[in-house]
Order: C-alpha cells, then structure tokens, then sequence
C-alpha cells in the first residue's frame, strides 16, 4: 500500500503541475483528501489563443511572444519537450479528410488529381505550420500578418517555454469604420466569461471572438443584460465552435433591442474557449475588450491615462443582491471620489454606467469599486470605456476590472516610445521589480524597481533594453509591501488621431502549488 500511496502522490505532483489540481484518494478510500498545499513548481504546459485581428483590409498586425526566463525546469528534472508556439485556429485534417473530393471527371483526369492533392497538401500544411514559436526563453519572437484574412490562433507552450508565456497582437488600422490601435493579450482557455461593456446601439459593431483549441466542438452560450436587466434574445443558445476553429457572434444580433450599456455574459456547456469582443465605435474608433475579473466585493481598473477625456464605467451586478459602491480614483498623489460620482447603486441583474467625464484631469489615475457598507460586500464585475481625444480625433480604450499581479505579470509587445507602465497600490506602500527583457532584434536585458505609495498610481516610462531593436516585454515582479494592480499603455499616433490601448496585467500563473511530499505520506501512511 505505502507503495502506491508514494506513486498517488507523484501523479497528484505532476498533474498539479499542468492543471493546478491537488487532491489525494486513496486506493479503497470514498472520500478524497484534499491536499496541503505547500509548495510551488513551474507549470509543465500553457495555452493561448488569440482572436482574428481584424477585418479590414487596411489591418496591419503584430503578433509578440515571450517566456520569462528562470522559472522552468532545467537538467534532468526538464521535460522532453520544449517550445511555444501559436498556430492557425482551423481544423487540422488527417489523411483522410485532406483529400480531395472526387466526382466522375476528377478520377479520370490524372492532372486534375494531382492538382487537387497538391492543393489539400498545401492547406494543411499552412494550418500545422506555426505562425510564431518562442525559441528560447527571455527573447520576444514576432511575427507580422496583414489585411483582413489573418486568421485566430491556437497555442502551446511546454517545457521551460510553458511558465509566465505570454503574447500580444497588436493591430493598426490606419483608416475606415474600424479606425484604430487594437490591442489585446492573448488569453487562455476558460468557461466562464464577463464583458461589461459591450453594446447593441446602431453606431457600435461588437462582435465576441469564440476561438476553441482543443479536438472536440466546444458550445457557447451569450446572454445580455442592459438597464431592464436580460434582453430577449432568440440566438443566444449553442453557439457551435468547431475544433481547433473560431468563429465571431455580432452582439446586436442577438436581440432586437438597442441599448448602449450592456454586460454580455458568456458561458460554455461543453468544451472550453477563449472569447475577446472586438468593439467598433462610429466616430471613435475601435479596439478589443477582455473578460473583466471574476464578480468580487472590490475590483480596480489600472491604467486611466492623464489626458483621458471621457471615462464612463459600466458594471452589473449577477446576483440576487443590489449592490451599493464606493467609487474612486486613485490618482499620482491620493485616493478621492469624484465630485457628485462618489457612489453607484447596481440593480440585481441589471447594468449600471456612470458617466465619469474627465475625471483624472492631468493625472494618470486607476479606479477602484469598494462596499459601501463593508459587512455587505455584494460581488459585482465593471469595466472601463476611456476616450482620449475629441471629435474626429477621438480615441477609445477599454480597461477591465482585473486581478493584482499577484508573483508575476508581462506585457509583450513594447517598442522604443509609446509605452507607459501603471502601477496602483490600493493597499499598503508597495515595492517592485520591473524587468525590460532583450530585444526581439538585439539589446541587453534591463532592470529597475520602482515604490508605489499607498492609495495612488505610480505612471511610468518604462525602462527600455539597452541597444534595442525590435520590440521587447515587460515583466513586474512584486518584492515588498501591498497588492499592485498594472496596465501597460501603448500609443501609436497616426494621422493626428492619439491611437491607444490598454493591456490590464494579472499574474501569469506560471507556478501551481502542489502537495508537500512530507506531509502527505504522514497523512496517507498505514
């Protein structure tokens, strides 16, 4: 028994290790034992999945890849196999499936033959070929697409290449509808996603990016909740996503009502995907919107840029509670509420949004939501609509509540000018550690700490690799002190327009803590 008990416990460790799953049953035992979870290891295996760029022909897009180094297992204890790379999101074909059709002509025209197995031979190639692949840990790999035909991609990492990887696609559409920056990190698989924000007015066009990386059919289900609470809709059931495959929902299609603040709630029934909304604005431009956090009592929203002009905030609420909240503004020097704005009241099932204006007024600033009543934290989900500029030369944004960064967080995607760093510490002083890493084309790794008083925002230009060419990532590192909440800004003027957008930065969940050996064999030994 003590045998398979020490053979329990490594397949716990190591299961652990790709899931985060930690539990023990023991051989003739009912009940599981739940695991002391003590220690830490790298995770053996990540997946990423980014959404299709754009669809305008104008679209230029770069996608950025990268591994922190350090953290993944070396020597013996290293995995076979290592490596990260983001592929095509279409079926992959076996032999079978890859051949071509054939009707009476084809099978006794040999030319014709040859010419349609060339051609089912080229097309699955192109969907196995990478389009990005991380060759070493603590170097970005880039890649570039352009037009409107760049297609979603599906990704894994393992080995050293699996802990903290993260990717950027940062896209430029110069001109058109769809005018804009659109930044987005690509996101890992889930089953459950919140997007306060999203619309069903006739001047935005917002489609959710339902992208599946795994070998069976996932299904989705989308429901909206405005003002009134849920919108009738007769196409918000079983979305269909085939394997390795994505596909778009445009949002005012769901429902015959058009209402400009609407919280899109997206839920899978079998199956698992990454989902994103790609929001395009008449008059303001375009840019992608990421799942808030999980419904909590407190949520902040990092990285309000000084010159902002209009920041509206829109939350719901999913319980069966209403839910009253503080709202503030952690600014450069101190925490305040905006005049007549220090509070909103959020119906149960219903959206809320309150009109902020310009509410950092030359500062860069971050936005936190707390109880009114501490002893009454009801969980609600928010996110932030930002506008910079005015008129025609207006520029939206999104920032989503989001998680602190907890040991670790990157931003990939970085050039020369353009970033800004923002660090809020809603809790006590904070201390951190902010790795600029090489160059994707050449430059040497770059290190700076920086202190966050408590109850403001500290932005930043962040430090840049010596000799950079290429573009680079950003890793924050918490060292001491309170929680930190970050957002990394990236502004790409074009045409007088102040192209912007803002990636929230949560911990990359590079480690999983697992079962202490020890301990269990305590618990578990005859």
């Amino acid at each position: 028994m003590k045998s398979t008990h020490l053979s329990l416990i490594a397949g716990t460790v190591a299961l652990a290790a790709v899931t985060g799953f930690a539990a023990l049953t023991a051989p003739g035992e009912g009940d599981t034992t739940e695991a002391k979870l003590t220690s830490r290891l790298p995770v053996e295996r990540s997946s990423l999945l980014c959404p299709a760029p754009s669809g305008s022909d104008l679209a230029d897009t770069r996608y950025t890849s990268f591994t922190p180094p350090g953290q993944g297992a070396t020597g013996k204890d290293a995995p076979a196999e290592s490596g990260a790379e983001l592929k095509p999101a279409v079926p992959v074909m076996d032999d079978e499936d890859a051949a071509p059709e054939k009707d009476e002509k084809t099978e006794k025209d040999p030319k014709k033959i040859k010419k349609a197995e060339e051609a089912a031979r080229k097309a699955k190639e192109k969907a196995e070929k990478p389009v990005i692949s991380v060759k070493e840990p603590g170097k970005p790999a880039t890649a570039e697409a352009s037009g409107a035909d760049a297609p979603a991609l599906v990704g894994t990492a393992t080995g050293r290449s699996a802990p903290g990887w993260a990717a950027q696609q940062t896209t430029v559409v110069a001109a058109g509808d769809s005018r804009g920056l659109l930044g987005v990190g690509c996101t890992a698989p889930e089953t459950d996603f919140w997007f306060p924000g999203v619309s069903t007015a006739k001047s935005r066009q917002d489609y959710i990016h339902l992208t599946n990386p795994d070998d069976t059919a996932a299904v989705a289900d989308i429901e909206l909740y405005g003002p009134e609470g849920l919108l009738k809709s007769d196409g918000s059931e079983g979305h269909t996503i085939q394997p390795r495959s994505s596909v778009s929902v445009l949002v005012s299609t769901l429902t015959g009502e058009a209402v400009g603040g609407v919280t899109a709630h997206v839920t899978t029934r079998s199956g698992r995907v990454g989902a994103v909304v790609g929001v395009a604005e008449d008059q303001a431009g375009s840019d992608w919107l990421t799942a808030a956090a999980d419904p909590a009592g407190t949520l902040v929203m990092p990285g309000i840029p000084a010159d902002a002009t209009s920041v509206q905030l829109v939350a719901f609420a999913p319980g069966e509670d209403d839910a009253d909240v503080k709202v503030q503004l952690m600014g450069g020097t101190a925490t305040f509420s905006p005049a007549g704005n220090d509070t909103l009241h959020i119906k149960s099932g219903m959206t809320a949004t309150l009109d902020l204006k310009d509410v950092t007024r030359g500062e860069p600033g971050s936005l936190r939501l707390t109880p009114v009543q501490s002893s009454r934290a009801t969980p609600v989900v928010a996110a932030l609509r930002v506008v910079r500029g005015t008129g025609a030369k207006q520029e939206i944004a999104y920032i989503p509540a989001t998680g602190p960064v907890g040991e670790r967080a990157t931003a990939a995607d970085n050039r020369a000018k353009g970033s800004t760093l923002s660090l809020a510490a809603p809790g006590a002083t904070a201390k951190v550690k902010v790795t600029a890493s090489a160059g994707s084309e050449g430059g040497e790794q770059t290190v700076k700490t920086y202190t966050i008083k408590a109850g403001t925002t500290l932005a930043v230009t962040p430090p840049v690799p010596a000799g950079l060419k290429g573009t680079y990532a950003l890793t924050v590192e918490p060292e001491s002190g309170g929680p930190v909440y970050a957002a990394r800004t990236l502004a790409l003027p074009e045409g007088g327009v102040q192209m912007f957008t803002v990636q929230t930065l949560a911990d990359d969940r590079g480690t999983v803590a697992v079962p202490s050996t020890k301990q269990d064999l305590s618990v578990l030994a005859d």
